[in-house]
């Protein structure tokens, strides 16, 4: 599974690493993924990959 939220679709983004002497290399920007259980509307659960800001707004808005 890719490194994306289930609920928002945010992916990594890019950029780069900068030394004092202006150097630039690339670098990638990883979310902070959280691996929570949901619970449907049949009364199973699912587990998906979400991420830590989305989250805050779930339990924000429960």
């Amino acid at each position: 599974m890719a490194r994306k939220c289930a609920i928002s679709g945010k992916g990594p983004m890019s950029g780069h690493n900068v030394s004092h002497a202006k150097n630039k290399t690339k670098r990638r920007f990883l979310l902070n993924l959280r691996t929570v259980r949901i619970t449907l509307e049949d009364g199973t659960t699912q587990k998906i990959k979400i991420s830590a800001r989305e989250l805050r707004t779930l339990k924000k808005a429960a």
